[in-house]
């Protein structure tokens, strides 16, 4: 048993991790099970010219029908993937309107992002065993 307060730590020593909050165990499984279940994969996207990421985020929007964010000390924008075989129609699309994409990837959570995600949903006034998509 590691007990740890790095969660990269955690990521590449334990099979299983379990996520305690208020000292109450919110969440276990592999590193995997836990990024999966905050939700998916996200699109990082850096483009040049830099001046029209307003036009990349629109066409984002548009074609994987998720929000974007700008993180500006990187020039680069996220979003999450629902879909990831749509992310060639963004690229398709960019080319077409003269926008250069400079680096692409796609990335799952990390586990600090899952902690925050869990412990989140804990603090918005939700019960325990309840998520953002049941209703009641």
């Amino acid at each position: 048993m590691l007990t740890t307060q790095y969660l990269d730590e955690a990521d590449q020593l334990a099979d299983t991790i379990g996520v305690m909050d208020r000292g109450k165990l919110i969440a276990q499984g592999t590193s995997d099970e836990l990024k999966q279940s905050v939700g998916g994969s996200s699109l990082h996207l850096t483009v040049q010219p830099a001046e029209r990421m307003h036009e990349v985020r629109e066409v984002i929007e548009r074609v994987l029908g998720s929000q974007t964010s700008l993180s500006p000390e990187q020039g680069e924008i996220r979003t999450s993937l629902r879909d990831i075989s749509r992310v060639p129609d963004v690229l398709i699309i960019l080319r077409e309107h003269g926008i250069r994409v400079m680096e692409m990837s796609v990335k799952q959570p990390t586990l600090d992002e899952v902690f925050m995600a869990l412990t989140s949903l804990r603090t918005s006034g939700q019960s325990e065993g309840e998520t953002n998509h049941e209703q009641h």
